[in-house]
């Protein structure tokens, strides 16, 4: 390595001084002292156990085998100093790449189609890596800096943590059309207290969501199944096997259920981009959240490559 090191040395040295005939503006391009620049080629050419310049006092002119290395040398010392500019061309391209989102079920399945469908569309060169995950794994992917962002609800947002609501639903009571409730025209806490919840599973945001509301108003409940995918939760609750609370957007209408709102007791949920303090975004995830969210702010967020760093269902 040491080596190959020096040889790289010699090599500028060299390059320099044939391109400017001259050893000392080699030395002034280089930031070294001409002595150096001489010892350097003179070390090269010990190596190569040959003449690469010809000298007549302060003037030189390459022989034939320094212009055969001359020719050689070319592209490596110039590929070299512009391999900088080469390498953060290719990292901050928003030509090619990829975006990865953590996101739970429902946000992959309810939310992000669109978003999803129209920058596809717009940027097929980048690719889209979403990761199905929920609550703590996708906050946990975020700060192993696994994913670029995650989107979803929060129900506190971590001293680490920025968040951006992006949409914001309501909760709503969903029923079997036979079910008692459904006749009813006023519903309260305490009347779905009486009955066996549907919920998604514990890890989830909304099971915690739903537990809370029923803390607060120290109302006892009985949760009778854990099941993931409001689409599976319709399902099982159309049987009669339950009742569940789910937001707005987790609906098509379609669905042979009754509804009622509940936006008397439960608060309503947004929904939005999660980002972790501290962290750079690339140029391809500041792309996806420019076009896909326009209205949110990301001028204290720079792009990777800066000289500081800043910084699920």
């Amino acid at each position: 390595m040491r080596y190959q090191a020096n040889r790289m040395q010699q090599l500028r040295g060299f390059y320099y001084a044939a391109r400017f005939k001259s050893m000392t503006r080699a030395a002034e391009q280089l930031g070294l002292s001409q002595p150096s620049v001489s010892l350097q080629i003179q070390a090269l050419e010990q190596e190569l156990k040959t003449q690469l310049f010809e000298r007549r006092g302060p003037r030189i002119r390459l022989t034939r085998e320094g212009s055969i290395l001359f020719d050689l040398a070319r592209p490596l010392i110039e590929g070299w100093q512009d391999i900088d500019a080469a390498f953060e061309a290719q990292r901050d391209s928003v030509t090619r790449g990829s975006v990865s989102i953590a996101a739970g079920g429902s946000t992959l399945q309810y939310i992000l189609p669109p978003y999803v469908k129209a920058f596809v569309r717009a940027h097929p060169q980048i690719d889209l890596r979403l990761h199905n995950v929920t609550g703590k794994a996708g906050l946990a992917q975020l700060r192993a800096s696994e994913v670029d962002f995650a989107i979803g609800p929060l129900l506190e947002t971590p001293a680490d943590i920025l968040f951006y609501p992006i949409v914001t639903y309501d909760p709503v009571l969903i029923t079997a059309l036979e079910h008692p409730l459904a006749s009813r025209k006023r519903i309260s806490l305490k009347d779905v207290a009486k009955y066996p919840l549907i919920l998604p599973p514990r890890s989830q945001s909304t099971f915690r969501f739903v537990e809370m509301v029923f803390a607060e108003h120290s109302l006892q409940h009985d949760v009778k199944l854990e099941v993931g995918g409001y689409d599976v939760i319709s399902k099982y609750v159309e049987l009669g096997l339950g009742i569940s609370v789910v937001m707005s957007h987790c609906l098509t209408g379609k669905e042979k259920l009754h509804t009622a709102p509940l936006k008397r007791y439960f608060p309503r949920r947004s929904y939005g981009l999660v980002l972790r303090k501290g962290r750079t975004l690339a140029p391809t995830a500041r792309l996806f959240i420019e076009t896909s969210f326009p209205n949110i702010d990301l001028t204290q967020i720079p792009l990777r490559g800066a000289l500081q760093s800043f910084g699920s269902n």
